[in-house]
């Protein structure tokens, strides 16, 4: 772990009841120009297209879950056919990965969340645990960021506070929340012992390697 990171707690150390409105945006809506077959978010593993996988997790933990799309939109979302889940349409998504960061903070502020839980849709392997232990420590400290950690190591998903969705929407450029998370004196990693956080698929390579 980098010396800049955030501490690392520990969830067993929080004991509360969830009653924090957090809803779920999926980040769907990237080229993947390092994918060199077709759409990553499309490629099956066991027969079920890694962004549906990386969708399960957050709808097994939360009740409002929604998917923002761009390149490939139509073949995208029918990738969720049958789902309980909500699109949105980024329009800009070739501007890089902070206009679909605003399309979500939108969807946070229109329906009034206390936080926001963003996932990416190239994550096909976090385990809803990962996700229930950052809501539990959201929910029992006064952290207002928070990032899935395993053996120290950041990854996602990521949960911002409500406080930050004004920083959220300044983003610029192909940049998510990771200034935000290092410079935050509020942020924390959770450790959740589970290595699907940080394990995306950008590469072929990759998605040989995990699947």
């Amino acid at each position: 772990m980098s010396e800049d990171e955030p501490p690392v707690v520990e969830p067993a150390t929080y004991d509360t009841e969830l009653n924090d409105e957090v809803g779920c945006v999926l980040l769907a809506a990237g080229q993947g120009t390092r994918f060199t077959e077709g759409n990553k978010l499309l490629h099956e593993i066991d027969g079920v297209p890694v962004v549906r996988r990386a969708v399960q997790p957050f709808l097994a933990v939360l009740d409002d879950v929604v998917v923002v799309v761009g390149h490939d939109a139509p073949a995208v979302r029918a990738a969720f056919d049958g789902l309980n889940i909500t699109f949105v349409v980024n329009e800009e998504y070739t501007h890089g990965q902070s206009t679909s960061l605003h399309c979500g903070i939108v969807v946070a502020r229109n329906r009034g969340w206390d936080g926001v839980l963003f996932g990416l849709g190239d994550m096909p392997f976090v385990d809803p645990e990962s996700v229930q232990r950052l809501l539990k420590v959201h929910a029992a400290s006064s952290y207002t960021i928070l990032a899935a950690a395993y053996q120290g190591d950041r990854g996602d998903p990521t949960l911002f506070d409500a406080s930050h969705y004004d920083a959220l929407s300044a983003i610029e450029g192909d940049q998510g929340g990771q200034t935000l998370i290092e410079e935050s004196e509020g942020a924390a990693l959770v450790e959740t012992n589970d290595p699907g956080v940080i394990r995306d698929i950008n590469t072929v390579s990759q998605f040989e390697q995990y699947c």
